[in-house]
């Protein structure tokens, strides 16, 4: 059994919605596939999550938001009709879509999640009647009738440990199960989402709960690149990769594979391969928990911007029990994570996300490091980026370290910071934001294509 999971991109169009009920029904192994919400179909256009979102902020400021519900609405008009499905099929969507607006809006989580979530609900809807209309035995399931139950966190929600087992009866379904991606249902009956891009996080539960031989995972690129192939055109291939070293360049940057996808599928060891809609029959690149075969110490290299740090320093800071415990407390108190904590004897930097930390709450943050800790400096530098070089082989292979940091002398890049995760299946380099594309290129000279 595979889990197929199709994301925005591949549901765009009437064309591309033809095109993944090909690929469903290629292969009687595809019983389990999890859709995401119609994406855009060209640059500039709104994807239909996007029109719901602004259809839930016009109606939680007051305005009706009809317009964009029907913007919404249109995008799946077009599909059914263009596939010549029952009438009630998009009745069923437009009646989901309207009932959802017209719903309490008191809570405004709560109702934002409540409109997200249709995108991909009705997604799902759609492809099993375009399945049906092609022949095949194929149903629609709902996330609460089939048991996905997450934490109630409403844009952040995380799986609970009892939906694998209420999940697992999927396996035993005749025909093609379609299951809606990005949201289930907390223990208090409130729709929850994942974050943005949460079907894949979908689609990894899934694969896990029905123990599938394979997570197949469909976009629109052939592969995964060792970097990203818009900043660095001849960007080699990968074939496989490792679950921790996928994770590590997703969340530096890597727009394939959503982050937290991998937690489920890794714990469960089901393979996932990251797949082309509009190429299906390349082999496309396989996550795994070992790579096989002679490869480098580096698998890939990503970047990302929009952080800042905030430093600190303190003589004999060592010596002080319980400071860095005190910063975080700080940090903890305005609702803010961390990326990450380089630091030395009497100095700590930590990283945060910028969008997360304005300039009031940079205000309140920096006074109170300075009057419940006695610092002797602190400052905010914004305006930077994250490169970081990945591999499980690196632990192993001297010198990385050193031909990195010749690599960025060489094309003129200052290194604010560098810290190496415990595990050395990473290395992050902080530079300023504007450097980060002549970053990402000289790694890439250095580790994959050396004089």
């Amino acid at each position: 059994m595979k889990v197929a999971k199709f994301g925005g991109s591949s549901l765009a169009s009437l064309d591309l919605v033809g095109r993944v009920c090909d690929i469903i029904t290629s292969d009687p192994d595809r019983r389990l596939i999890v859709v995401s919400a119609p994406g855009r179909r060209h640059p500039g256009e709104a994807k239909v999550t996007d029109l719901l979102i602004a259809c839930a902020e016009a109606r939680l400021a007051g305005l009706s938001g009809k317009e964009e519900l029907d913007a919404a609405l249109g995008r799946y008009r077009e599909i059914a009709d263009g596939l010549d499905l029952p009438p009630e099929v998009l009745s069923t969507i437009e009646t989901d879509l309207r009932q959802r607006l017209a719903g309490p809006a008191d809570d405004h989580d709560r109702f934002l999640d409540t409109m997200k979530a249709s995108g991909e609900d009705n997604a799902a809807r759609l492809v099993a009647a375009a399945l049906c209309a092609r022949g095949a035995d194929a149903r629609y399931v709902s996330p609460r009738d089939a048991g996905l139950m997450l934490t109630h966190e409403h844009g952040s929600a995380r799986v609970l440990p009892e939906s694998y087992a209420n999940l697992a009866h999927l396996a035993d379904a005749e025909g093609v199960t379609v299951f809606p991606g990005f949201f289930g249902y907390s223990p208090q009956g409130a729709v929850v989402t994942f974050p943005r891009g949460g079907s894949d996080i979908t689609g990894s539960i899934l694969a896990a709960a029905v123990g599938a031989e394979v997570y197949e995972n469909f976009t629109d690129v052939d592969c995964v690149f060792v970097t990203n192939p818009s900043v660095v055109p001849d960007a080699q291939p990968m074939q496989e990769l490792t679950y921790r070293e996928m994770r590590e360049l997703s969340y530096a940057g890597f727009g394939v594979f959503h982050e937290e996808a991998l937690e489920a599928v890794f714990h469960a060891g089901v393979p996932v391969c990251i797949k082309n809609t509009h190429h299906p029959q390349a082999p496309g690149t396989r996550i795994v928990h070992e790579r096989a075969g002679p490869v480098g110490a580096v698998a890939g290299i990503a970047a990302d911007t929009g952080f800042c740090q905030v430093y600190t320093s303190k003589y004999l800071m060592n010596r002080e029990v319980g400071f860095g415990r005190r910063l975080l407390q700080v940090l903890e108190d305005e609702g803010l994570s961390y990326e990450h904590t380089p630091s030395g004897i009497d100095n700590i930097s930590v990283v945060l996300r910028e969008e997360e930390f304005d300039a009031d709450t940079e205000a309140r943050v920096v006074r109170r490091i300075r009057d419940e800790l006695d610092v002797d400096d602190v400052s905010v530098e914004r305006g930077l980026a994250l490169v970081m070089i990945v591999g499980e082989r690196m632990r192993r292979a001297v010198g990385t370290a050193a031909r990195a940091c010749r690599a960025f002398a060489d094309a003129g890049v200052n290194i604010e910071m560098i810290n190496q995760g415990a595990s050395e299946v990473s290395m992050m380099f902080g530079v300023k934001a504007e450097d980060a594309d002549t970053a990402v290129r000289a790694l890439y000279r250095e580790f994959f294509h050396p004089p």
